[in-house]
Parts: C-alpha cells; structure tokens; sequence
C-alpha cells in the first residue's frame, strides 16, 4: 500500500491564514468601526475614508433598534475591509492620548485651585512656581470665594479663578 501525498503543501498553508485569524481580524475591524460611529462628523472628516463607508458610520448613528445596528456594524465592518486600518488607529489613539492629555491638564488646575483656597502656603508656592501671576487679583478673588462661600452666593469666583489658572497654566 502506498502512502499518497495528501498532507496539504506547508508553503500553501503558511500563506493563508486560518478562519479563526480571518474571523479575528474581521471582528477588530468591526470594534474599529464601533469607535468611528462614536466620532463626531466633523473627526470622521478628517480620517479620509470613503464615502460609502461614511454613509453607514451616519446610518448607523440613527439606528436605535438593537437587531438593526448590529446589522449595520457587521456591515460597516465589512466596508472596513477595503480601508487600510492602521492610519485610522493611530489618528484614533492620538486623539484619545490628546484628550487623556487634556484631562489632566484640567484635573491639575483643579487641584491648584484647591489648594489654594484652603491653603495660604498654596498661594506662595504658586506665586513663586507662575510669578507672571497678578498677585492682587489672585488674592482678591480667593477672598471673593470665601464670602460667596459664607453668604451661600453662585460660585462666580471660583470659576473665575479656575479661568484665570487656565490663562497662566500652559496646557
């Protein structure tokens, strides 16, 4: 009895990939999708992509019913396919690394302006860390915070000096 070739060629199978690595990657370009349905128009204009595939990333936007977005999606990620996805990732993670950025500019103004109002020692050391810092007007509007505070006022000061830590605080 002879043993007949029919151990598949190691160089065909080696060139194409397996269903679960097609099937992966078809669900990374949906998850892709899913992320431009969140941009707004105005970012998934700037990304470059066909206009088909801009069409349904709008549809899919009005769809509420849960049956007919999931629809939508797989077909988005179907339209992914004709896109190169690398470009569109990155432009993505830089945008959110921007924002993460940008947040915690916020948070580290806040904790300034925290400080500040509770702490008189906060005061110095932000003079000395900004000295382009109008020192009469930071003074005065910590002292506007703890009247507005006693008298129960809006808090109009201490947005206003939120506003002014903005102008000296680069991002």
């Amino acid at each position: 009895m002879t043993v007949s070739n029919h151990l598949p060629d190691i160089s065909e199978s080696e060139s194409q990939p397996s269903k679960t690595r097609l099937k992966q990657e078809m669900h990374a370009l949906q998850a892709l999708g899913e992320r431009l349905v969140e941009l707004e128009p105005a970012r998934i204009a700037e990304l470059d992509l066909p206009e088909k595939l801009i069409d349904a990333l709008q549809e899919a936007r009005k769809i509420t019913s849960h049956g007919a977005r999931r629809r939508q999606m797989q077909f988005i990620g179907k339209l992914m396919r004709t896109v190169d996805p690398l470009p569109v990732q990155e432009k993505l993670d830089a945008w959110q690394h921007s924002s993460l950025k940008h947040t915690a500019w916020l948070h580290q103004l806040e904790r300034w302006r925290d400080r500040m109002i509770s702490d008189e020692s906060a005061v110095t050391e932000f003079v000395q860390s900004y000295p382009q810092i109008d020192v009469r007007q930071l003074r005065t509007l910590l002292r506007n915070i703890e009247r507005e505070r006693q008298a129960d006022k809006p808090p109009k000061s201490f947005r206003a000096l939120f506003q002014l830590l903005r102008q000296i605080i680069p991002e």
